[in-house]
């Protein structure tokens, strides 16, 4: 996705082994990964809709009266009152205990087990795959927005720490143009040529240098500890070592049918909102469903076994009204997302654009550099010349090294910049 540099060897880490590092290590990439696994799981759930729904029970209860009570004085017939006589000739006649009234429902329990399986549920079923599977894709796609800036911030960092790590090699190239100058002096001195103000010129820049040097190497060693953190590893006790051949770095290769995550993910936006109002007019639609169920328990008589299979049929008849307000409200998101469309593909364009002039400026820029150098190590080598011979004076000679170190810390700058420009065109056009 980015730009990698070549190892030289086992020990030293690449952009890309950086990347590969931060993959395996960085929380935001197993955070990113988790809530793709979550999208999933959550259409594996949408997709048990399509199976019957089954369900057992148990169930118990224990009135204080019962709730059902019927006796022979509840008919008020002719009936009636033969069956009161029959009654009462027997429990006075022939000794029997016949009560004149029934009691139902006063105590019973039974277990039951139920399967429904929906026919039709005004397509919601389907919706809702459908919203399960663009959910995944909008998980993934964020992931790859988030991974992308992830990977920008781990490449400046350590660029950063590239930077720097090459402007110290610079600065001891300095140091030591610097001592051999501090030899010229010296033996200038003994020969009467100069003064003592050379020398401490010398030593005063040296000192400067030195004090420059310490605080590389601190912005060296906090760099390198974020960038640790960053990819998830320990910060190594001798430091870490990186490697900072920016000439070598590789080139992108272009990427077919590219399109900007962003935009998709707007996409998607607009889709599911389609299949929102699906879900929407599906609540207003007949509902169909067939069953069955059987049960075992005393609930009215003795224990037995018993069973039914049923069909449901349910029409929403007031939910026409409030639905119908539902899809107003998503016809106006969907105006909205697509309104947010337009919008967007138009900064995406400008942003593009700039990306890219930002990447010719640096490149043409680095050209600039380079030829800049070259005057400055010319300037260096004739003023350095020009001090052996007594034409010019220590300062400068003094000027000319800075601006030789002036001009190769310009360099590395620049380099790193037209790296990074190209990255992030490649990263927002594919190319």
């Amino acid at each position: 996705m980015a730009l990698g540099l070549k190892a030289q060897n086992a020990d030293v880490l690449t952009l890309d082994s950086c990347f590969a590092l931060a993959r395996a290590n960085n929380a935001q990439f197993k955070t990113n990964q988790l809530e793709v696994e979550k999208a999933k799981e959550v259409k594996k759930q949408v997709f048990t809709k399509y199976f019957p729904q089954v369900s057992a029970n148990y169930l118990a209860y224990y009135a204080a009266k019962p709730m059902i009570e019927y006796g022979v004085d509840d008919i008020h017939d002719d009936f009636g009152e033969i069956l009161k006589a029959i009654i009462e000739f027997l429990n006075n006649n022939v000794g029997l205990n016949v009560p004149e009234e029934i009691e139902l429902l006063q105590y019973g329990h039974s277990v039951s087990a139920m399967a429904v399986q929906p026919v039709y549920a005004g397509g919601r079923v389907r919706a809702g795959n459908q919203l399960a599977k663009l959910g995944i894709e909008a998980a993934e796609l964020k992931a790859e927005v988030s991974e992308r800036d992830l990977l920008e911030s781990i490449e400046s960092t350590y660029y950063l720490v590239v930077g720097l790590q090459s402007k110290v090699a610079t600065l001891e190239s300095a140091l030591t143009l610097i001592d051999s100058l501090d030899r010229v002096a010296d033996v200038a001195l003994k020969a009467g040529l100069v003064t003592k103000n050379d020398q401490l010129r010398v030593a005063l820049e040296r000192n400067k240098y030195k004090a420059l040097q310490l605080q590389l190497n601190n912005g060296i060693k906090l760099a390198s500890q974020l960038l640790c953190q960053e990819i998830g590893i320990d910060y190594p006790a001798d430091g870490l070592k990186l490697d900072n051949d920016l000439e070598d770095a590789d080139f992108l290769i272009e990427i077919e049918d590219f399109e900007r995550p962003e935009m998709r993910l707007l996409q998607l936006q607009i889709d599911a909102e389609v299949f929102y109002k699906r879900l929407s007019r599906g609540e207003a639609l007949p509902q169909v469903g067939v069953g069955a169920t059987m049960w075992y328990g005393n609930m009215i008589t003795d224990y037995k076994l018993n069973g039914m299979v049923f069909a449901r049929l349910e029409v929403p008849i007031t939910k026409w009204w409030e639905t119908s307000h539902k899809i107003k409200e998503h016809n106006l998101k969907i105006e909205q997302y697509k309104i947010m469309q337009q919008d967007l593909t138009e900064k995406m364009s400008l942003q593009e654009e700039q990306s890219y002039n930002q990447m010719i400026e640096a490149q043409a820029l680095l050209e600039s550099d380079k030829s800049a150098l070259d005057m400055a190590q010319e300037n260096y080598r004739v003023a350095e010349l020009n001090y052996r011979a007594g034409i010019t004076t220590i300062t400068d000679v003094l000027e000319a090294n800075a601006l030789l170190l002036q001009a190769q810390n310009a360099i590395t700058d620049r380099q790193i910049t037209y790296v990074s420009a190209k990255r992030r065109y490649h990263d927002l056009t594919g190319k």
